[in-house]
């Protein structure tokens, strides 16, 4: 059933995104290059905000779905690595195709033991905040808003943003089991706030070895 619901959503997204959202315009090309080039003078701060935050998610999705791929037949790797340039339009398949994995076993490679260093969630966590209160007290959201209504790369961008935000905790809920965490209150919060509370998630979770240290302690008392 999950896989189905995955995979409409996949569909639908690609057919909204290339039939329904608003007209692309002639000048996105230009846009995207002054985006990843840093030129953002005279670009309104919270699609600035938004274009970097959106850098941000599949970091964020590396650091839970790599570990939570080396549980899979199906690899994370190649979504992940696909994340980085359209998003949940490339981790959608994973979710539809993942069995649940609330266990880990085998070793910790160096990638795996990367990804889950608390300085990351926290490098993380620090540029999501950063990237928060630039477009909060920057940016010109009535300006936002009508880009979103009339530029298709703004429109999909932010769906895109609010589909990874949302999807989150679909890995998260197996992330928490591997670590005994237990704490219904966390998907709560991370979802309460949009990108940092997912990187906050990183910064504070326990590793996967101390929570394999609490199951033995448990077990032998």
């Amino acid at each position: 059933m999950a896989r189905l619901v995955f995979g409409a959503l996949w569909l639908g997204f690609i057919l909204y995104a290339f039939i329904l959202a608003p007209p692309d315009q002639p000048d996105t090309f230009e846009l995207i290059k002054r985006l990843s080039t840093g030129a953002w003078e005279g670009i309104n701060p919270a699609i600035i905000a938004l274009f970097n935050a959106m850098g941000i998610w599949p970091m964020v999705y590396a650091c839970i779905a790599l570990v939570d791929g080396h549980g899979q037949r199906l690899r994370a790797w190649p979504f992940v690595v696909g994340s980085f340039a359209v998003g949940a339009f490339a981790l959608l398949p994973y979710l539809a195709l993942r069995q649940p994995n609330p266990e880990f076993a085998g070793h910790r490679t160096p990638l795996l033991r990367l990804v889950e260093a608390r300085w990351v969630g926290g490098l993380l966590g620090a540029g999501a905040i950063a990237l928060l209160s630039f477009s909060l007290l920057q940016g010109d959201w009535p300006a936002f808003w009508h880009a979103w209504q009339t530029s298709r790369f703004i429109h999909v961008m932010t769906l895109d943003f609010c589909a990874l935000w949302l999807l989150f905790p679909v890995l998260l809920r197996d992330d928490m089991a591997r670590r005994a965490l237990t704490q219904p209150w966390i998907v709560v919060a991370v979802l309460a706030l949009p990108l940092v509370g997912a990187c906050l998630y990183l910064a504070l979770r326990p590793s996967l070895s101390q929570a394999v240290g609490r199951e033995v302690a448990k077990v032998a008392g």
